[in-house]
């Protein structure tokens, strides 16, 4: 999209975005100019992205952000509203550090499932409750990345799966609320090259070969090039109708849409 008519002046808000896929929807929002504030709690890893948002043409901003807690949420919103005075775009990509490590189903931790609800489920609720009068404002848009886990289940990833199937049916509920005033709200299911899949990799000795083995492209994707680019797409202006979606971005992994 790069060149497109797409205004410069866009404010956007992507969770977690101290690397990883978050780090590249925030770098592929920096190539059309847009001023991207990366939520976090990570500061220094997270003023590096920021920095890098500025090399890539863009203004790149760090706010403090637990999405877990309503407090820190609602603070890091004003802080992006009242120093921009608008927002534009809200991107959920937060996930517990839990998500990669393997589990018995059966026999989860109580606190290490709260994690998990903490980040993906409440996060996403209180997300929703502190943006929506300024995305009302502008006719924003909202992206919550979820996964294919959330459409077929994942072998030993039970609570990662439960996350993200809720984040689906939460995004579908928004997105019929949030219609009537000119809000949209999609899903984006990545599979990416990533510091987590790695490490997902690591802890489960098979799993690379079952991922990779099930990708007609062959390859996993970049988080920029192929996964920034599409989210961009989702909270731009040209894909104003289109909303309640969940966009496969998986290189044809997941069968399931």
């Amino acid at each position: 999209m790069s060149g497109s008519s797409e205004r410069a002046d866009r404010v956007a808000v992507v969770t977690g975005a101290t690397g990883g896929v978050g780090r590249g929807i925030a770098l592929a929002c920096a190539a059309e100019g847009w001023t991207v504030w990366i939520a976090a709690r990570r500061a220094e890893e997270g003023a590096q992205v920021a920095d890098e948002v500025d090399a890539a043409g863009g203004r790149g901003r760090f706010v403090h952000c637990d999405v877990g807690d309503a407090a820190s949420v609602r603070q890091a919103i004003d802080r992006v509203v009242g120093d921009d005075g608008r927002l534009d775009a809200v991107v959920h990509n937060s996930t517990s550090g839990l998500s990669p490590v393997p589990v018995d189903p059966t026999a989860v931790p109580l606190a290490e499932l709260g994690d998990h609800v903490a980040v993906s489920v409440s996060g996403l609720r209180h997300l929703a409750q502190a943006t929506l009068p300024h995305l009302r404002a502008t006719s924003g848009a909202m992206v919550v990345l979820t996964s294919e886990a959330g459409f077929e289940g994942k072998a030993r990833l039970a609570p990662y799966a439960a996350v993200k199937a809720a984040q689906r049916g939460i995004v579908r509920a928004l997105a019929r609320e949030w219609g009537p005033v000119g809000v949209r709200v999609n899903c984006v299911a990545p599979l990416a090259a990533t510091s987590a899949m790695e490490r997902a990799f690591e802890l489960d000795a098979d799993m690379a070969s079952r991922v990779l083995g099930r990708i007609p492209l062959g390859r996993l994707g970049d988080p920029e090039v192929d996964v920034g680019t599409v989210v961009r797409l989702l909270v731009s202006d040209e894909t104003r109708f289109v909303t309640g979606a969940t966009l496969m971005v998986d290189g044809g992994s997941c069968p399931i849409a």
